[in-house]
């Protein structure tokens, strides 16, 4: 009996935790959906309100193209500075490298064996001095029918490379949800195994995941070992360099190019923003950390950003993302057909905007730790609060709003703000296309760096792709994240569809 009552109670714990966690999940979400909608329940009963909010809207739109325009310019001047700096030769001298391991872990499932030889190749040819402190794990999916035959093959062909190929073959089970996380949370666990069997430190061990289709570059391991070694908080940290979607750039179709490019810079500007800074898709930490939380939670999509937020939940302010000034260059969507390849980018950026579901899950941990301070985990929550509710709205408010108050109210089209609203948001978008000319710029500079090449008879589709801008941001940014957000709210569940890239 007495069983049977513990049951029932912590059954009715568990209910009303995920009851609590559905509501604070689809509170932005929720919000999306009034702001898009504002304009036109609003406008008929008090459209001076609405006109304010899109003013105020536009104005902060602008402030914040500026301060991106600013962090992009900066970042790219300090990777041009580091990418002189020899950091093999830095470390080579420090004791401590030696005792220092790198795990470099390729989450992987139905990835082209090329795309992998690529990948690993990358790695190969880093100008670490101590290589052979360097473990390359592999990390399949068991539900992959050619993944033994793919292990054989790399295991074979870089064995000699590495100090260690460790193969997985994640077994997905019932609670957990096919991706990343889940996948990477097995292989740590086999990295536990190998460290314990040889003896070896978890807080001198480096790891670092790798998607499937990035190229490490040349200076990235010695970049990162210099920083680990020099940071008195290494243990809290995590490190990254900006994911850059110029691998395949001049085979992508002419909107997702746009997309590509602008990501790319996006990204760029990010790596400045110290205070604000959280990892993507590719970034490194020290094993001790991913074990201290459990590593990745399983139930879960969206990985990158919410691995942060266990740390952070943890260990509160300690934890932050430490910038790595140089390249990761990875491939954009590209399915082989124009179509295909619109499909897959939609349904990578849709699963991308799932990562609002962070936003419930940080609500629902800041009642569970009282020792973070509340104004700690305040301003983490405003930054990606106002990240995800952006993503969706921004496109609705700038492009069609301003034009809707005095269209649904006649009466407010004679008053002088009805009367100069779409006016005056059209003036601030024109300032704000401006800085369109600093990100061309940018982007033929950043993919110099890369070794994109830029041939002068494409120098005038590169400006012109730009008026179309608005097409793309609506069908591969804001359109997808909307669809993300209305699932949340309806309670519908992401199939995990792993991005083809050929």
């Amino acid at each position: 009996m007495a069983v049977k009552m513990y049951n029932t109670t912590m059954l009715k714990k568990v209910s009303r935790s995920r009851l609590l966690l559905r509501i604070f999940e689809g509170i932005i979400p929720l919000l999306s959906w009034v702001l898009i909608t504002l304009p036109f329940w609003l406008s008929p009963f008090h459209p001076a309100v609405v006109s304010y909010f899109i003013i105020a809207f536009d104005l902060y739109f602008f402030y914040k193209s500026i301060v991106t325009a600013y962090s992009a310019v900066l970042s790219f001047k300090e990777i041009k500075y580091h990418q002189r700096i020899n950091y093999q030769k830095k470390i080579k001298k420090n004791k401590k490298i030696s005792a220092l391991n790198h795990f470099v872990v390729i989450p992987n499932f139905k990835e082209p064996l090329h795309k992998l030889q690529s990948t690993i190749k990358a790695i190969t040819n880093n100008s670490y001095p101590k290589k052979k402190n360097i473990f390359l794990i592999l990390a399949f999916e068991e539900r992959e029918k050619q993944a033994e035959e793919k292990a054989a093959f790399l295991k074979n062909k870089f064995q000699k490379f590495f100090k260690e190929i460790i193969i997985t073959y994640h077994k997905l089970e019932g609670n957990e949800e096919p991706g990343k996380a889940s996948n990477q949370t097995y292989a740590a666990k086999a990295i536990d195994q190998y460290l314990k069997k040889n003896n070896l430190s978890e807080k001198m061990s480096l790891v670092t995941i790798c998607d499937a289709d990035s190229s490490l570059p040349k200076n990235y391991l010695s970049y990162l070992t210099y920083e680990f070694l020099k940071d008195k908080n290494r243990l809290y940290h995590f490190y990254w360099a900006p994911v850059l979607l110029y691998n395949n750039f001049w085979k992508l179709p002419f909107f997702v190019r746009i997309q590509a490019t602008l990501s790319s810079i996006l990204r760029m500007a990010f790596l400045s923003q110290k205070e604000n800074l959280i990892q993507v898709s590719t970034y490194s930490t020290n094993f001790w950390l991913l074990k201290s939380i459990n590593f990745w939670d399983v139930d879960i999509i969206p990985e990158d950003w919410h691995i942060f937020f266990q740390a952070f939940f943890k260990f509160g302010k300690q934890v932050k993302t430490i910038p790595l000034f140089t390249i990761v260059n990875s491939d954009a969507v590209f399915s082989g057909t124009v179509l295909k390849t619109f499909i897959n980018r939609y349904e990578q950026e849709k699963r991308w905007a799932w990562g609002v579901s962070d936003v419930g899950y940080f609500l629902k941990k800041i009642f569970d730790s009282p020792k973070i301070g509340l104004s700690t985990k305040l301003k983490k929550l405003s930054f990606i609060a106002e990240t995800h509710l952006f993503w969706p709205v921004s496109f609705f408010i700038l492009t069609l709003s301003a034009s809707l108050p005095p269209l649904i109210n006649p009466v407010f089209k004679k008053t002088v703000l009805g009367f100069i609203l779409p006016k005056a948001s059209a003036l601030i978008l024109t300032f704000s296309s401006v800085l369109l000319v600093l990100y061309i710029y940018l982007d033929i500079k950043i993919r110099a760096r890369v070794n994109v090449k830029t041939n002068i008879f494409n120098l005038p589709f590169l400006m012109i792709q730009w008026y179309l801008l608005p097409v793309v941001s609506f069908f591969f940014s804001s359109l997808p994240a909307l669809d993300a957000h209305t699932r949340i709210l309806l309670g519908k569940k992401l199939k995990y569809k792993v991005t083809e890239k050929v």
